[in-house]
């Protein structure tokens, strides 16, 4: 619908109450609508299914059509990314939000900063989704504010031209609210938990919801040791249950990550219920490391169970543990992959130690043997050092190859004494195409970073702290900051608006006319940022 007619339907719903409605305008009450479009979560994750499924298939089409996101911790850092975003490249499409359940546990919990073991308040997650979603929500009406500032000033000059461009550009405005990734991390608690939980998540707004086969009490980092994983049909449970949520709710296509941390994962805290020989029972508990035993010669406190006949005894730790048989981890990566997609998974996570295509490429080849359109969410880890690892990559390449490597030292290829050498200059070219070969050969339909504002944060702190509090005085603030914002058109270096002081400037006049007392006058220090 046109900005011309939201005017015309505003003044349509006003006219039954002309009389008694005095000074309401049907104009404004139009800007009004188009810079809250979105009234509910459930708006947001009905509207962004529509996308991310749009965005799946455009990608089975051509793997070019890859996606990509940041994890973001707070609703400012994803309303600024997407602000960014929509500068540098004139559209949101295929960039989304993810939500890192790492970073709501060291960064969003009452508790201070915790670990990346579901400690942290369950509630803390969907109260983040919808914080991200009020940000974004904000982005547009500023950004639409703005434009109908410029086009009752163009109006006002009598600019026709001006006037028509501005109209065309509102009507074509695309919204900063995309679709979020969000962590449940082992759906905190049993399969009702997880549906309790996925509830909060969609009504907050989130299209799609990642859930991992890990042990929920014994949730780790997908990066650290000691994971846990659980039979497939608990697991599958817990993929019901969230597809049940998205179905109660009337989001009937939101989209579920299933993650699988089996590659890393040597323990599971369960034997797996077996009906019958071969079914997928018995199949996770083929993996398990066993040992034949006698009947005559049985421990006291010994788990048994029976295979082809035989007696064996899974081996199990002090922990109540029992492992898994080492080099088991693809074979079990696959296996969950497979299931989970013929159980209402709708995309892949698997999480490896290392961004190897190759390594990727090769279990997504195994997994579309039986489920050809299989795609995955990749995690491009901070956990993992993209510098070591790819020069070693090469180095390795390069020794196949049969070159001379005599001038590196692979233990000690972090050196920035490589950085300029061939081999520096080949795995920086790997690492910058990384995310268009793992889409084109591994099967990876989203590039996702979990914790990158978390690091940049971090980064663009110290810098400052450094500066500012050393010699540089307040110079460190102004050249290394402010200087950049103006310079680079960063928009919250007018915080005042960023921070919505002219939309509530817009509505004062709407409220109270000529007698609105509105804070953006010719005396605010924000004017300075014109020039």
């Amino acid at each position: 619908m046109t900005y011309h007619s939201k005017i015309v339907e505003a003044g349509k719903a006003i006219a039954p109450f002309a009389q008694t409605w005095d000074g309401i305008e049907p104009e404004s009450v139009a800007r009004m609508r188009l810079q809250n479009r979105f009234h509910t979560g459930l708006d947001i994750a009905r509207y962004t299914a529509k996308i991310m499924r749009a965005d799946m298939a455009a990608y089975d089409a051509d793997p070019a059509n890859y996606t990509q996101s940041l994890g973001c911790w707070h609703g400012f850092i994803g309303q600024q990314k997407m602000i960014s975003i929509k500068k540098h490249f004139g559209t949101t499409k295929g960039r989304y939000l993810y939500l890192s359940g790492w970073m709501v546990a060291a960064l969003r919990s009452e508790f201070g900063p915790l670990p990346d073991q579901s400690m942290h308040e369950k509630t803390s997650v969907p109260a983040l989704i919808e914080e991200l979603y009020t940000f974004l929500k904000q982005a547009d009406a500023r950004e639409l504010g703005m434009l109908f500032r410029d086009l009752d000033a163009a109006k006002k000059a009598g600019d026709a031209v001006n006037t028509h461009r501005l109209l065309h550009k509102i009507d074509e405005f695309e919204t900063h609210v995309v679709p979020i990734i969000a962590d449940i991390d082992a759906g905190f608690g049993n399969a009702e938990a997880t549906y309790l939980l996925a509830k909060k998540f969609i009504e907050a707004g989130a299209c799609c919801i990642q859930i991992e086969n890990q042990v929920s009490d014994e949730k780790q980092c997908g990066h650290q040791d000691g994971k846990v994983t659980v039979p497939h049909e608990d697991f599958l449970a817990k993929i019901r249950a969230v597809r049940y949520a998205f179905m109660e709710l009337g989001v009937d296509d939101g989209v579920i990550v299933a993650r699988t941390d089996s590659l890393g994962a040597g323990l599971t805290k369960q034997i797996a219920y077996v009906k019958e020989p071969g079914d997928l029972g018995d199949q996770y508990n083929s993996f398990l490391d066993c040992e034949e035993v006698d009947a005559a010669n049985l421990g006291h406190g010994d788990v048994l169970i029976a295979r082809d006949g035989k007696l064996m005894r899974p081996k199990r730790l002090p922990s109540n543990l029992y492992q898994f048989r080492t080099g088991t981890g693809e074979d079990r990566c696959v296996l969950d992959c497979i299931t989970s997609l013929q159980n209402g998974a709708d995309l892949l996570w698997i999480e490896t130690e290392k961004p190897h295509i190759g390594q990727i490429g090769g279990m997504v080849s195994r997994i579309r043997e039986v489920i050809p359109n299989a795609k995955l969410v990749y995690n491009n880890s901070p956990s993992f050092n993209w510098t070591l690892n790819f020069r070693q990559q090469v180095y390795d390449a390069m020794v196949e190859a049969g070159k001379d490597v005599s001038a590196y030292d692979r233990a000690k290829l972090m050196s920035v004494d490589y950085d300029g050498t061939e081999l520096g200059i080949e795995a920086d070219e790997r690492i910058r195409t990384f995310q268009r070969d793992a889409a084109a050969q591994a099967g990876i339909f989203h590039h996702l970073i979990t914790l990158p504002t978390y690091h940049t944060a971090a980064l663009s702190t110290d810098n400052l702290a450094k500066r500012y509090f050393g010699e540089e005085g307040m110079l460190g603030y102004v050249r290394q900051v402010q200087r950049e914002e103006i310079r680079q058109g960063i928009a919250c270096v007018k915080h005042q608006n960023m921070a919505g002081s002219d939309i509530g400037d817009d509505h004062k006049e709407y409220f109270a006319g000529e007698a609105a007392l509105k804070a953006g006058g010719a005396h605010n220090t924000m004017n300075q940022f014109a020039a």
